[in-house]
Parts: structure tokens; sequence; C-alpha cells
């Protein structure tokens, strides 16, 4: 028993790493695993698996996002937006030969290639036996009390944040760090490369994965690749609204037996090419998840998502040499008390 539950969602990892547990099967990336992934590297090559961050484009892709906004800081008399291409000589001392550039950025944390925090999604459960649901987040965290906002002040610093994770935002993943063995899923070449929405089940992979000699190990990071961002580079920030959507293959998060294999298989964290690794289920009247992989990994197990990477170089160099694994470097931002943020990861194979 912890503080802050009685019983735990069933399946779930709840405590597994303690009662103040904000990694969750990060904990999976030990010391052992790092040296795991650091001897799949045999050919010194790296690819960057991350989209400019200024992609896909505009906001059809989520209404709620927006690409980053760059502006330059205040001067030295306060002045904002002016501390850009700064002559020293003119503007500062007759002395100077210096010329200087300053800048600011404004960034939706999930706009572009991204992990997704442990406290990005929740649920209603009963974790204090009482038979009543309340929202509750990884490992019993409360809203309004470890997540904080929308509240004026949200940090209590006085740095104007009006939200703020006192529990399970990235930074825990940034100190622990990531990296160590992975593997990626080549759903794109099995499926003909297929750009349609197109679910897929566990029977799929278990073939994908039997084809291409994948094992995923206790720890590994798991990347699936679809297509999709490169369909959104191609697009050069002028996405079609009419497609971004609905488009390439997805996980099939309402296969039973996609959660059983996300649950069994140990796997520290799952990556998608695409927008939310799954697609959205069918409608119903019970109460149900939107989205179930993301209720499964987030909520109940500590797996922390990891959306629109850029996987299209490193499937192909993959393919022609044979191999599945590698390995990945991908820490998030050390910025605390968010729910998601973008990253640089690396593949060196």
């Amino acid at each position: 028993m912890t503080k802050r539950w009685a019983q735990r969602p069933e399946g779930s990892t709840w405590g597994d790493w303690g009662e103040d547990d904000e990694l969750g099967r990060i904990n999976l990336i030990t010391s052992e695993k790092v040296l795991e992934g650091v001897r799949e590297v045999q050919a010194g090559k790296s690819f960057c698996l991350s989209l400019p961050l200024d992609f896909p484009g505009g906001s059809s892709l989520n209404q709620r996002r927006y690409p980053p906004i760059i502006r330059p800081t205040e001067d030295l008399a306060y002045k904002p937006d002016t501390f850009y291409n700064v002559v020293a000589k003119d503007s500062i001392s007759p002395n100077y030969i210096d010329v200087w550039s300053d800048d600011m950025v404004t960034l939706w944390t999930q706009y572009s290639t991204q992990w997704d925090a442990l406290v990005h999604q929740g649920a209603l459960f009963d974790a204090d036996g009482d038979g009543v649901d309340e929202p509750l987040y990884y490992n019993g965290f409360k809203p309004h009390v470890d997540i904080i906002g929308p509240k004026e002040d949200a940090k209590g610093d006085g740095s104007g944040s009006v939200a703020f994770a006192r529990h399970l935002g990235l930074e825990h993943m940034a100190a622990h760090g990531v990296q160590g063995r992975a593997v990626l899923i080549d759903v794109a070449h099995h499926l003909n490369n297929t750009e349609e929405w197109t679910a897929v089940p566990m029977k799929t992979v278990r073939e994908i994965m039997a084809a291409d000699k994948v094992e995923v190990r206790p720890g590994d990071m798991v990347i699936l690749h679809t297509g999709f961002t490169q369909k959104i580079l191609e697009w050069d920030k002028n996405p079609d609204a009419s497609r971004i959507q609905a488009m390439y293959p997805y996980l099939d998060g309402e296969d039973p037996e996609v959660l059983e294999w996300i649950t069994d298989s140990q796997m520290s964290a799952l990556i998608a090419d695409n927008y939310a690794v799954e697609g959205w289920p069918a409608p119903s009247r019970e109460p149900h998840t939107l989205i179930p992989v993301h209720n499964l990994c987030l909520f109940k197990l500590g797996i922390p998502l990891g959306e629109m990477w850029y996987t299209q170089e490193l499937a192909t160099w993959l393919r022609a040499n044979g191999r599945s694994s590698f390995l990945l470097t991908a820490p998030p931002l050390r910025l605390p008390g968010t729910a998601g943020g973008p990253l640089n990861p690396i593949a060196t194979v």
C-alpha cells in the first residue's frame, strides 16, 4: 500500500519501483541495457530521428499546437525584440568589434518530434477503494495536488507559469538518461508502403517481427516505422489538411493482443513515426478510453510514448544491412514540469 492509493489498476506497474516512482518502465533502462545498446554499434554511423521542429507546418494536425515562434531578446536598454544582428560598435561602444544575436522561442512542446510524459494522460479510477472513480495519473498522482493548473503562478516561483507538473514531468527521464538498445519494426516495408490509414493488429506485428528477426528484449525501446513522417517532409510545411489526421498504418489499440504484447514484452518505451502511435476506437456508449495504447502505457504501465519521429533513413539502412537493432540515445529536454517535449533522438548502428 502506498500513501496515494489503496488499490491499483489491474495489470499496472504502480508501486513496482516504489510509492514515489515517476519513471515507470524507464527504470528498466539500467547500466546493463546501456551496455547492451552500445554493443549494437558496429558501423559507427548515426541517424537523426527528429523532424525539423517547425514541421509538419500549420495547425491542421492539431488545432491546439502551432509551429515554434522565434524572436530576438530584449536589448541592454530593455527594449523587446531588438537584440539581433547587433553591431556593438554602433549600439554599445565604438571600441567593440562584435556582432551579436540572441533569441527566444515560444514552443508548443508536442508540435513535432516528441516524447509524451507520463503526466500527459491519466484516467478515472477508484484508487482509494471507496467505490468512486477519481481523476488520477500514473502511480496515483493527482490533478491540482501534484499536477497544477490551469492556475496563476502554478509553479510557485513568480515565473508566470500557468501549468506545472510537480510530479511525472519529463525532467525525470532526462535526469535518468534515455540510452540503450532499441529495435525498429518496419511496418511500412511489409505493408507495401501504403499511405492508407490502416490498423495493424498483433498478428501482423508478429509476422513482421518474424520476417525481419526482430527480438524485443526486456528494457528495449521499440520503434514502429510507418512512413508517416516521410510524407510530412515531402509536404514541406504545407500538409494536406484533408489527409494528415488519418493516413498511414497505426498500431491497433483495440486488439487485446497488442495490449498484451506491450505489457508482456517489458519494453521500456514505445515510439512511432506517426501522429499518436495508435488510431481511434469505434464509438461506444460504454465508458472507455479514447486511446487505449496511451491509457495502457502512460497511465497503467509507465511507458513513455514517442510520436512523429523521423525513421525513414534509419529504416532504409537497417533493411539494406539486414539489421533491426541499434543504440538509441533519446533524452528529453531537462525542462521541469512538462507533459511532453521535443527532442533530437540519435540512432547509432
